[in-house]
């Protein structure tokens, strides 16, 4: 009596595979300095929730262009390879050829610059022109960073400038940025909470490239942890760690009114687990987990330190 063959498994719908080229897990890490920004404002008494909403909307919007730059960039200058150990990309998998990634990176790169445009016209209106043309700018740069990567002719990403950047975008612009936008005003002080935030996501991305190193190298994206080494990336990694904890003490330090103001500490304990866990796990399948345990993590801290600052 013949056997069938196993059925080959059916291919994911095209909804499926646009929604997880998004990437939602790397969305909430997104909104964290969004929501820095909107705790700091509001400890101050100035809290615009139509501002927060904006900026909001515009860093998801950023966020899921970067990510289909990536999964496009990537694919085409060999990251995306075989010998890649994160979990599939669409272009990679062919669920979504590179024509169409192209397409819907015009399409979220259009959203996000109607997005910025409203969220300028809400929070300055048509007073100082030329605050709005530096944000506006600031705006034309992020998409350009988002895009830039892993994709064009020389992605900053292979450069191992990807840190920078994430720092930069993902702390100081997000957090400060959202923090003027309601405020009108920037204490140098939020350059702390807002440096934070940047440690703290461009610890998730040192766990990504710890994760991809051997394929990174073998596609010549020089990364950081490509740069250092496995060993030295981790301590790159309890370094990052360690010092977005110092400056969330210095900011309470600085701005002391309440104990409720070290509530963030009880996010310590998660930091120093995924400290740990990243330095003891050798083998890059077993430090995926930790991505998403790390961009949680942040989460947490950010909540903790947000609620602490306004009660």
């Amino acid at each position: 009596m013949a056997t069938s063959s196993p059925a080959a498994p059916a291919p994911a719908s095209p909804a499926k595979a646009w929604i997880s080229a998004f990437r939602p897990r790397t969305l909430p890490l997104a909104l964290a300095s969004i929501m820095a920004g909107g705790f700091l404002a509001a400890s101050n008494g100035y809290f615009r929730g139509s501002v927060v909403g904006l900026a909001a909307l515009t860093t998801i919007l950023l966020q899921i262009l970067s990510n289909l730059a990536n999964d496009y960039g990537d694919s085409q200058n060999g990251a995306d390879s075989v010998h890649r150990e994160g979990p599939q990309r669409a272009v990679q998998s062919g669920a979504i050829t590179p024509a169409q990634m192209k397409k819907g990176m015009g399409l979220f790169g259009a959203l996000s610059l109607l997005s910025g445009l409203l969220l300028l016209w809400v929070a300055l209106g048509t007073a100082g022109a030329w605050i709005f043309l530096a944000f506006f700018v600031l705006g034309l740069s992020a998409i350009w960073a988002a895009v830039n990567y892993t994709a064009g002719s020389k992605p900053y990403g292979y450069a191992g400038l990807g840190d920078v950047s994430v720092f930069v975008f993902f702390g100081l612009v997000g957090v400060c940025g959202t923090y003027f936008l309601q405020a009108g005003t920037l204490p140098l002080s939020v350059l702390l909470p807002a440096a934070a935030l940047g440690c703290f996501a461009t610890a998730v991305l040192n766990v990504n490239n710890i994760r991809d190193i051997r394929s990174d190298a073998l596609a010549g994206k020089i990364t950081i942890p490509v740069r250092l080494g496995p060993q030295r990336a981790r301590v790159y990694h309890v370094v990052l760690l360690t010092a977005g904890l110092v400056c969330a003490v210095l900011y309470v330090l600085l701005t002391y009114r309440s104990p409720w103001q070290w509530l963030f500490l009880q996010s310590a304990p998660l930091l120093v687990r995924n400290a740990a866990a990243v330095w003891q796990r050798q083998d890059s399948m077993q430090l995926d987990p930790l991505l998403k345990q790390m961009a949680l993590t942040t989460l947490v801290f950010t909540l903790l330190f947000g609620l602490g600052q306004v009660v």
